[in-house]
Protein backbone atom coordinates (compact mmCIF):
# COMPACT_ATOMS: atom_id res chain seq x y z
CA UNK A 1 0.00 0.00 0.00
CA UNK A 2 1.40 3.45 -0.74
CA UNK A 3 2.43 5.18 2.93
CA UNK A 4 1.22 8.76 1.94
CA UNK A 5 -2.41 6.84 1.26
CA UNK A 6 -1.98 5.00 4.33
CA UNK A 7 -1.08 8.52 6.30
CA UNK A 8 -3.91 10.35 4.50
CA UNK A 9 -6.30 7.54 6.35
CA UNK A 10 -5.12 7.57 8.67
CA UNK A 11 -4.92 11.51 9.60
CA UNK A 12 -8.34 11.65 8.68
CA UNK A 13 -9.61 8.42 11.00
CA UNK A 14 -7.55 10.29 13.62
CA UNK A 15 -9.59 13.68 13.20
CA UNK A 16 -12.94 11.66 12.75
CA UNK A 17 -12.28 9.94 16.12
CA UNK A 18 -10.95 13.60 17.86
CA UNK A 19 -13.64 15.71 17.03
CA UNK A 20 -16.56 13.30 17.11
CA UNK A 21 -16.91 13.41 20.97
CA UNK A 22 -17.04 17.79 20.60
CA UNK A 23 -20.37 18.25 19.86
CA UNK A 24 -21.65 16.75 22.51
CA UNK A 25 -19.52 16.94 25.11
CA UNK A 26 -20.15 20.91 23.90
CA UNK A 27 -24.14 20.05 24.45
CA UNK A 28 -23.67 18.74 27.71
CA UNK A 29 -21.74 21.64 29.22
CA UNK A 30 -23.62 24.03 27.44
CA UNK A 31 -27.12 22.66 29.06
CA UNK A 32 -25.70 20.84 32.24
CA UNK A 33 -27.51 17.49 31.17
CA UNK A 34 -26.41 14.03 30.50
CA UNK A 35 -29.27 12.48 30.62
CA UNK A 36 -28.48 10.68 26.96
CA UNK A 37 -25.19 9.71 27.91
CA UNK A 38 -24.50 5.94 28.48
CA UNK A 39 -22.75 5.76 31.54
CA UNK A 40 -21.64 2.06 30.14
CA UNK A 41 -21.18 2.88 26.83
CA UNK A 42 -18.96 5.55 27.81
CA UNK A 43 -17.12 4.06 30.07
CA UNK A 44 -16.65 0.80 27.21
CA UNK A 45 -15.25 3.78 25.32
CA UNK A 46 -13.18 5.37 27.21
CA UNK A 47 -11.45 1.74 28.78
CA UNK A 48 -11.26 1.27 25.00
CA UNK A 49 -9.05 4.40 24.36
CA UNK A 50 -6.87 3.74 27.25
CA UNK A 51 -6.04 0.22 25.51
CA UNK A 52 -5.31 1.53 21.96
CA UNK A 53 -3.02 4.72 23.70
CA UNK A 54 -1.15 1.47 25.51
CA UNK A 55 -0.52 -0.24 21.90
CA UNK A 56 0.51 2.56 20.76
CA UNK A 57 3.03 3.36 22.88
CA UNK A 58 4.01 -0.27 23.39
CA UNK A 59 4.09 -0.41 19.64
CA UNK A 60 5.88 3.21 19.03
CA UNK A 61 3.04 3.78 15.67
CA UNK A 62 3.05 7.40 17.50
CA UNK A 63 0.13 8.07 15.07
CA UNK A 64 -2.16 5.61 16.99
CA UNK A 65 -1.12 6.96 20.05
CA UNK A 66 -1.90 10.40 19.47
CA UNK A 67 -4.95 9.84 17.88
CA UNK A 68 -6.33 7.39 20.57
CA UNK A 69 -5.02 9.85 23.53
CA UNK A 70 -6.63 13.02 22.21
CA UNK A 71 -10.02 10.60 21.88
CA UNK A 72 -9.41 9.39 25.17
CA UNK A 73 -9.40 13.25 26.34
CA UNK A 74 -12.18 13.93 25.05
CA UNK A 75 -14.48 10.58 25.67
CA UNK A 76 -13.55 11.05 29.48
CA UNK A 77 -14.57 14.59 29.62
CA UNK A 78 -18.49 13.13 28.27
CA UNK A 79 -17.45 10.34 31.05
CA UNK A 80 -16.97 13.09 33.93
CA UNK A 81 -19.68 15.34 32.93
CA UNK A 82 -22.19 12.59 32.59
CA UNK A 83 -21.24 11.86 36.73
CA UNK A 84 -20.76 14.97 37.43
CA UNK A 85 -24.28 17.01 36.02
CA UNK A 86 -25.83 13.42 35.88
CA UNK A 87 -29.24 13.45 34.59
CA UNK A 88 -30.34 17.12 36.19
CA UNK A 89 -31.73 18.65 32.72
CA UNK A 90 -34.19 15.47 32.45
CA UNK A 91 -36.37 16.60 35.08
Amino acid sequence: MNDQLANIIGTAAAICSITSFAPQAYKIWKERDASAVSLKTYSLTVSCFILWTIYGVMTQAWPVTFANACALVMASAVLIMKWRFGDRGAQ
